[in-house]
């Protein structure tokens, strides 16, 4: 049984129609994009021509993955309460980038994290270093993109075979490619315009629909959604319905709070966005309206989540295939029948091409920059033999995402998210903090912190119950482990971020004061950049 198959009115042919049409003027967009792409700058930083508003609706669309719109959604109307503190988690998150890394982290680098972190430590280590933890945070998060597009297509396409399903994910991946590819960053940054404009539309619509059927009343809705909850509707308002059961639980949700709160200031994807505008005014501005544009969009996930538990029922959101990631694909057909599901499908699926393309850019651009110009070549590469090896790297990372997201699609993939933030949250925000601020970080520093925190989060999550040891759901059969059947499992909770991240900040500091090497004239140097912009590519001072 699948969604497009299983509930009636639905409607796969105008679904495909919907996507086709999307894709078809995303890639006229993403050609004449192309068209101004020629130095290494317009293909990682589309030539710093996009103003502070344009760049924070693209951080936006960048940020909000499928997870944010299906996910939390099902998470709030199954879960209620607690489904919201991923939205508040997720947007306070905002706030470490807005006040911390923001605009210093665009006065100092050029392309890429490796600029920032290898600024006044010795280059090739540390390049080095930042381009693994890059595309190990990029590697995990496109996987689950990817997996996460084949499902969700799937749901909504009605394809049961295993070879269909396949096809589904090769095709998201080939698209993926094309607007790397040919786009560049500019591409890219237009795609991901487009689907926040029509993800943030299509869920105001739909709030209000659904807010309309209660007569705009908060209240009337939350009950409505208590009523149709049966037995358990209460425990929708209070918290603890899914993270108060045990001591652990309440632990695991705060590791993953963290996780989540300092892992955003630390995702490559997300940092190489503040590259795209002129200034650093233009990047503070940036943020600001990411802020505002993803906060709202969250407010209206609270509405479709407590709208979805209340047309729609907790009942058929479970038994739908994706269980609660269908309770918005579900809530689109209940109000809008086949039209505003083919809509809401497509918001999706563009939600999911917009993220894969950011991650792809943002891992070529650290191999190509990072290794390929600066670690192998020692900074003796032309532009346009950089630009080519980025080119060909998204290519082979595009390959990878597709076979991994091949083999990953029948995996519980919701903690390789998991990893991808903890990862950023361990490795790259100890590093860049402790560049930014700390005078005396030298090298040694920097590869204790990145390596460390990298392998210690590794560990933790391999040896945790996410990847094995969870007991067996009495009504699927399944456990909710990765690995079936086996139990190697010591580390208790689901997200390492508790530990791990003060783990990799001690070990930045002890590799720091176990190492001689000092350089006060960078960090002077780097300071006045960083707060003045001096220096910086297209820099104004401000």
């Amino acid at each position: 049984m699948n969604l497009a198959a299983g509930v009636e009115g639905s409607n796969s042919t105008l679904n495909i129609i919907i996507f086709l049409v999307f894709v078809a003027i995303t890639l006229v967009i993403v050609f004449r994009a192309s068209r101004n792409t020629k130095t290494a700058s317009d293909y990682y930083a589309a030539g710093r021509a996009f103003t502070g508003p344009q760049n924070g609706i693209a951080i936006s669309g960048d940020y909000l993955s499928a997870a944010s719109f299906l996910g939390i959604a099902g998470a709030i109307a199954v879960n209620g309460y607690d489904g919201f503190l991923y939205s508040i988690g997720f947007l306070v998150a905002w706030l470490v980038a807005l006040l911390l890394v923001a605009e210093l982290l665009r006065n100092t680098g050029k392309f890429t994290m490796g600029d920032v972190l290898a600024f006044r430590m010795k280059q090739r280590p540390v390049r080095a270093a930042a381009a693994v933890s890059t595309l190990a945070v990029s590697f995990f998060y496109l996987l689950a993109q990817m997996a996460g597009a084949g499902g969700l297509v799937n749901l909504l396409l009605g394809i049961d075979s295993e070879l269909g399903q396949d096809l589904v994910i090769a095709v998201v991946g080939v698209i993926m490619i094309l607007y790397v590819l040919i786009g560049g960053m500019k591409g890219t940054t237009w795609v991901q315009i487009i689907k926040a404009a029509l993800l943030i539309v299509g869920a105001f619509a739909m709030t209000l629909w659904v807010l309309g059927k209660y007569g705009f009343n908060l209240s009337d809705l939350f009950q409505a959604a208590v009523d149709k909850g049966g037995k358990g509707g209460a425990a929708l308002l209070d918290p603890g319905k899914q993270y108060g059961k045990t001591g652990t639980t309440k632990l695991d949700f705060l590791s993953l709070g963290v996780a989540l709160v300092l892992g955003t200031a630390g995702l490559p994807h997300v940092l190489m966005r503040f590259y795209t505008v002129p200034t650093a005014k233009d990047a503070r501005r940036s943020v600001v309206w990411a802020i505002v544009l993803i906060g709202v969009f969250y407010l209206f996930t609270l509405v479709l989540g407590y709208g979805a538990g209340a047309i729609v029922g907790p009942d058929k959101i479970a038994k739908a295939p994706g269980t609660t990631n269908s309770a918005a694909p579900l809530l689109a057909l209940e109000l809008g029948g086949p039209v505003l599901l083919g809509f809401i499908s497509a918001v999706a699926f563009a939600t999911i091409l917009a993220v894969v393309a950011g991650l792809t850019i943002t891992a070529s651009a650290s191999f190509a920059h990072d290794v390929y110009a600066n670690v192998i070549k020692k900074g003796a590469v032309s532009t346009g033999g950089e630009v080519r090896v980025a080119r060909v790297t998204a290519l082979v990372i595009g390959a990878l995402a597709i076979l991994g997201g091949i083999l990953a699609k029948t995996q519980n993939v919701a903690f390789l998210v998991a990893l991808a933030f903890a990862v950023a949250a361990s490795a790259n925000l100890p590093t860049i903090l402790y560049s930014l601020f700390w005078k005396r970080f030298n090298t040694q520093g920097a590869l204790w912190s990145i390596y460390g925190g990298l392998l210690v989060t590794i560990v933790l999550i391999v040896f945790s119950p996410a990847v094995s040891g969870k007991p067996v759901d009495a009504k699927t059969g399944k456990s909710a482990s990765m690995i079936q059947g086996v139990d190697f499992h010591w580390f208790p909770l689901d997200n390492p971020g508790l530990f791990s991240i003060p783990i990799a900040f001690f070990l930045g500091w002890l590799g720091t004061v176990l190492s001689k090497e000092r350089n006060p004239k960078k960090y002077a140097e780097m300071e006045v950049r960083a707060l003045t912009g001096a220096g910086a590519e297209k820099a104004v001072s401000h």
